[in-house]
């Protein structure tokens, strides 16, 4: 059963490979996989580009495990030296632009359900979703889905890990900023320089420590990432700087807490693009990273961000591949990797079945 699993899985992800799915534009991929529900006789839903499915056996009155991943994909790196939408196997090695980030844990979960789809009297009921927009974290995504899926206990999130357990992620907060001075002539020494008093701000934030320190995350993270002032004259002192601010946050504080803090100390306007994209965690105790730690595989926290942020239930991001090769040229995905994601996923789910 499992070889069959692989075999669909690998054949499956050839397809998505070879057919462009950049965010907000996965329309193809999403009937890809809907045609392949189909041939497998699973009964699936689809709103917008996001696919999602239930257990046949799907009993309202028991808790519900969500299995998801996501089918599009950023642009192509301009290093590629191999044809980006050509899935090709090499060394063991499947190569083409999503194959790693996140085809593998994709159709790994979609085995894994498929593997589950029509036991009976199991104790939770599984629920699969392919979702659209992760890579921009876009409103059409996961969150368009969530909505019609019931209530979820707890999810695995597939992203690649290395098949390790990334059980705490780091928010994000993209936050514009602007420092008001003066406009005058240079020459004269009129004005009030905004880019100066952007400075200072720009300065604490390089050098200021947040009090708490996660085990999992470290410290959060603040840094200045564009500035710009408000003319483009060299005799002209800037009346206005506007800066940006990537805040990296640990699961130690919410976005609340932070912007309170920068209301202390800066000086400059804020204002948060979003505050979505929250900083989460999953007890160690909980029975998925139990189930994890029974077979042998460690925790971490995870820098990089995913959809397990817009989720409002514990889950576990874990899948096949390494988040090193994600956004690479000549991306690939080894496929014993495959084979080993969609054994590691049974094994944990049949842990807590």
């Amino acid at each position: 059963m499992k070889n069959l699993l692989y075999d669909s899985a690998v054949l499956l992800l050839k397809q998505l490979i070879a057919t462009p799915s950049f965010s907000k534009e996965e329309q193809d991929t999403a009937n890809i996989i809907s045609s392949f529900f189909e041939q497998q006789g699973v009964q699936y839903q689809r709103v917008g580009n996001n696919i999602y499915a239930k257990n046949k056996h799907y009993n309202i009155s028991k808790p519900t495990i969500l299995l998801n991943s996501h089918h599009d994909t950023v642009l192509p790196n301009k290093g590629y030296t191999l044809n980006p939408f050509t899935p090709s196997e090499k060394e063991g090695k499947l190569f083409g632009l999503g194959s790693n980030d996140a085809g593998g844990c994709l159709v790994s979960l979609i085995a894994t359900f498929l593997h589950f789809y029509h036991q009976e009297n199991t104790a939770y009921n599984i629920v699969f979703v392919a979702s659209a927009e992760e890579e921009i974290s876009g409103v059409n995504g996961i969150e368009l889905v969530l909505p019609k899926l019931g209530k979820i206990d707890f999810g695995i999130v597939g992203e690649p890990t290395q098949l390790e357990m990334a059980v705490a992620e780091r928010g994000l907060m993209v936050i514009d900023c602007i420092a008001q001075g003066r406009a005058g002539h240079a020459a004269r020494e009129e004005g009030e320089n905004a880019l100066y008093k952007a400075m200072e701000d720009i300065n604490w934030i390089k050098n200021f420590k947040f009090e708490k320190v996660s085990d999992l995350l470290g410290e959060c993270r603040l840094s200045v990432t564009v500035i710009e002032t408000d003319n483009k004259q060299h005799n002209v002192v800037p009346g206005q700087c506007k800066f940006v601010m990537d805040a990296r946050i640990n699961e130690l504080y919410n976005f609340d807490e932070i912007q309170e803090i920068f209301k202390v100390h800066l000086k400059s306007s804020f204002q948060p693009r979003s505050t979505r994209m929250k900083s989460t965690s999953i007890a160690l105790n909980h029975p998925l990273v139990k189930a994890g730690i029974q077979l042998g595989k460690g925790y971490y926290g995870s820098p990089t961000t995913s959809d397990k942020a817009l989720m409002p239930f514990p889950t576990l991001k874990m899948g096949p591949g390494d988040s090193a090769r994600s956004h690479t040229a000549d991306e690939f995905i080894y496929l014993r990797e495959i084979e080993e994601g969609i054994n590691c996923y049974i094994q944990l789910i049949e842990q807590i079945l």
